[in-house]
């Protein structure tokens, strides 16, 4: 019997895909992570028996209206490299990690604040002011059309703040502040908030039966695949399904706040989008929604589901609360005090952020290393100072070695190199590069980023 002819496990029709693998049941498709003793996707082994190499992931993690710079800082190198305070949620992966500093997105300086600092962050595109929406593809999306036939889901964008509609006193949308993924220059992707709806995106749940357990309905056929693989492949087996049984319970819990939310703003005439938290049936505790949408991103990348993810942790102009970090005010009030004790407190809270994702997936085996060994993530924010609103440099902090092609343990100062060789759109080609999407220029880049 070969690989494709083992019962228990399937894959999905088309020819690309044809090495992807499934647990099904009803209503329900769990993709596999990878097994070192069945072909569950990614190339062709080699003929030693080796696997072929592993797919590179990206993933962009946003946090509105900047940093406290004070304590944004790193020195030296790999192991002994020094970190700032609010860097430190990032000190267990020092050597896997990149700090940048300096780097500036042209078409984001004399805008004026917010939403024209925001729209272009991972497009660099010149933003139009006004009723009609005008910017850029970003880069999440150029990756998700290169990479979108190699996986079931093209891209995952998700938020943590329900965007706000509207105008600024600048006369920029608030839809620039508050979606960081554009698949046009007109449109933006709409942005998954909901960590049932997510959940149920990921592992094709669907139909009446949504709210019972995907791995009940799935249980015979990985008990089946139990059986055939190898001794390691079953404790990485057995710890990938309690670790989505984890995030089902508490996928769960919020599952039944969402739909009495929609079951009150029928009752009231109002959509959702206008109604406030805890009310719109998102998270009140904030810590569980961010960690929520990072174990998402997580099982997506393990499992090979999709490549490419956006998550905006906050968006532009939050009004998101820390009563956790005894901060009294909203982030973005708050954000106006960002050399502050208690925004210090609010930097590192979004590190930590980063910090979580990066060693969820460190700790998910693939070959040799880690699912973060084959990803890059990055940490980025639409501005350097709150206070001041001054996007002339913005904070970046990258992770993963997407495969070995990107060097790790550095801290990359491009402050003074000048203006042509600081760009973020730079950076984007970069990485873009690695990832086989390979472009002559984009955005206000065309040339790549040194060093990188």
């Amino acid at each position: 019997m070969n690989a494709t002819e083992q019962p228990g496990w399937t894959g999905l029709s088309s020819q690309r895909n044809s090495r992807r693998r499934f647990l099904h049941g009803v209503g329900v498709a769990m993709a596999l992570p990878w097994l070192e003793s069945i072909p569950v996707w990614g190339a062709e082994p080699a003929k030693d028996g080796a696997p072929g190499p592993f797919p590179k992931r990206f993933a962009a993690l946003f946090m509105g209206n900047g940093i406290n710079s004070k304590h944004w800082w790193a020195k030296g190198a790999g192991a002994e490299m020094e970190l700032g305070k609010s860097l430190e949620p990032m000190a267990p992966l020092k050597t896997k990690m990149n700090f940048i500093t300096g780097l500036f997105n042209k078409n984001a300086t004399g805008v004026g604040i917010h939403p024209g600092q925001t729209g272009n962050i991972l497009s660099g595109a010149s933003l139009q002011r006004g009723a009609v929406l005008k910017g850029g593809i970003t880069m999440d999306q150029v990756l998700a059309n290169h990479l979108g036939e190699e996986t079931v889901q093209p891209s995952m964008v998700l938020g943590c703040e329900q965007p706000i509609t509207g105008y600024h006193e600048t006369n920029f949308s608030m839809a620039y502040s508050s979606h960081i993924s554009w698949q046009a220059a007109t449109a933006p992707v709409p942005m998954e908030v909901y960590p049932s709806l997510a959940f149920d995106s990921l592992f094709d749940n669907r139909g009446t039966r949504r709210t019972q357990s995907i791995l009940d309905r799935v249980r015979d056929e990985a008990t089946r695949l139990s059986r055939q693989v190898s001794r390691n492949d079953k404790a990485k087996l057995d710890e990938y399904l309690t670790s989505v049984r984890e995030v089902e319970t508490r996928v769960e819990r919020m599952r039944n706040d969402q739909q009495k939310a929609e079951t009150r703003a029928r009752d009231r005439g109002r959509r959702l989008l206008t109604m406030t938290r805890p009310d719109n049936g998102l998270p009140e505790d904030i810590r569980e929604h961010m960690r929520l949408m990072c174990d998402i991103i997580a099982l997506g990348f393990q499992t090979d589901k999709t490549r490419v993810a956006t998550l905006l942790l906050c968006r532009d102009l939050s009004g998101l609360f820390y009563p956790f970090l005894d901060v009294r005010t909203a982030h973005h009030p708050a954000s106006h005090d960002d050399q502050s004790d208690a925004y210090e407190r609010v930097s590192r809270y979004y590190c930590s952020q980063l910090a979580y994702l990066a060693n969820r997936l460190d700790a998910m085996p693939e070959g040799e290393g880690s699912v973060l060994d084959n990803c890059c993530l990055m940490f980025i924010s639409s501005m350097w100072s709150g206070s001041k609103h001054d996007s002339t440099k913005v904070p970046v902090v990258l992770a993963g070695g997407l495969g070995g092609t990107l060097k790790t343990g550095r801290v990359l100062d491009y402050s003074g190199k000048g203006d042509d060789n600081r760009k973020l759109c730079s950076l984007y080609l970069s990485l873009m590069d690695r990832m086989g999407a390979k472009l002559d220029h984009f955005g206000d880049a065309e040339s790549r980023l040194s060093e990188i």
